[in-house]
C-alpha cells in the first residue's frame, strides 16, 4: 500500500469525523506507520512538523473537508 493510500486510510477510520467538525479546511500531514497527525491553517506547517517528528519516514497531506489538498484551475459548464 502507498503512503498516499494508507494515510487516506488513517483518515477515513480515526480522524474524519472529528477533524471535519474542528478544522475544517485546515490541512492535516499523517505519517501512517505511527498514525500520528499534525494538524495546522497551511500546508507547509503541517508538511514541515511532520518531518521535524519523523524525518526519515514520508507522510501526506490532505485538506480536512475536502478530495484534494489542492484545487487547480476551474471548470466550465
Amino acid at each position: 500500500m502507498s503512503v498516499a493510500e494508507a494515510a487516506k486510510q488513517v483518515y477515513e477510520e480515526d480522524l474524519r469525523f472529528r477533524l471535519e467538525r474542528e478544522h475544517k479546511d485546515d490541512f492535516v500531514a499523517i505519517e501512517p506507520s505511527s498514525r500520528r497527525y499534525f494538524v495546522g491553517k497551511t500546508f507547509l506547517e503541517v508538511a514541515l512538523a511532520a518531518k521535524e517528528a519523523y524525518p526519515h519516514r514520508k507522510s501526506f497531506v490532505i485538506r480536512v473537508g475536502h478530495e484534494a489538498a489542492f484545487h487547480i484551475g476551474g471548470f466550465t459548464s
